[in-house]
């Protein structure tokens, strides 16, 4: 007999199966990362067809299969139609969802990370267009908070090596940390160890303090003309060392926003 389950849950990648159906990945509430086979969702006049694109909440019944899950019925709840839009908007939800299809678990509930990305989700749709500093704050704050739900954040409030707290000195020009994904994080340079070669990357006063920011719930509220391109491309680099892949997605925000 075959099982039948109910579930809410976000579409966050969608490619084409057969002649005319979809292959659906879903983050859902209650059972996780999932993919699911959305009929004839190709076809203009299918009910599945505007319920399958990406971006889509839907309240699912999905009879359970041998190798694919099938979805029979799916109510919309909520649509980010917002990042469609917007080239920068879109590359920057698609970016997020890819991390998150590397994070989630699969048949376990993942609510936690459902309402982060979906509250991230709407923040980036509410956005002016054309605003590029205001959305790479955005979605470096949304990375950021994905990673730390996952406990994967990078250590910025205190020395990776050292544990020492990290104080931004503002009164110094030339005050510098540096910054390595592969210890985890910030690094006191003030505190090596004569001979130790220098981390990879640094960062100003201003940065580091950005950075230690993003944890909040909210970003700063002067922000617009801070540094983030630099501070999303480190976090960037950072990701993909700790899923040891690069991120497709990220990849067009070079495209999109030159340095």
């Amino acid at each position: 007999m075959s099982r039948t389950y109910k579930t809410t849950g976000i579409n966050l990648k969608a490619i084409p199966l057969g002649e005319a159906d979809r292959l659906i990945t879903i983050l859902t509430k209650e059972h996780g990362l999932i993919r699911v086979v959305a009929p004839g969702a190709r076809k203009q006049k299918n009910s599945l067809s505007p319920r399958s694109n990406l971006f889509v909440v839907n309240d699912l019944l999905i009879v359970a299969g041998r190798s694919l899950d099938k979805m029979i019925q799916a109510e919309t709840k909520n649509v980010y139609g917002g990042l469609s839009k917007d080239l920068g908007k879109l590359t920057a939800g698609q970016y997020l969802a890819e991390i998150v299809i590397t994070h989630a678990l699969n048949g376990q509930p993942q609510e936690q990370l459902f309402e982060l990305l979906t509250e991230h989700l709407r923040r980036i749709e509410a956005l002016p267009l054309r605003e590029t500093p205001t959305l790479l704050a955005h979605l470096s704050q949304a990375v950021f908070h994905i990673l730390a739900l996952a406990g994967l954040s990078p250590q910025v409030q205190t020395c990776c090596l050292t544990q020492v707290q990290l104080i931004p000195d503002f009164s110094d020009p030339a005050w510098l940390v540096g910054f390595s994904s592969n210890a985890g994080g910030a690094i006191s340079l003030a505190h090596l160890e004569l001979g130790e070669p220098l981390p990879p990357q640094t960062l100003t006063a201003l940065e580091l303090s950005l950075m230690q920011q993003l944890a909040q719930p909210n970003l700063p509220q002067a922000f617009p003309d801070a540094p983030w391109r630099k501070i999303e491309r480190l976090l960037r680099d950072y990701t993909q060392y700790q899923l040891g892949r690069s991120l497709q997605s990220a990849s067009f925000i070079d495209t999109l926003i030159p340095q």
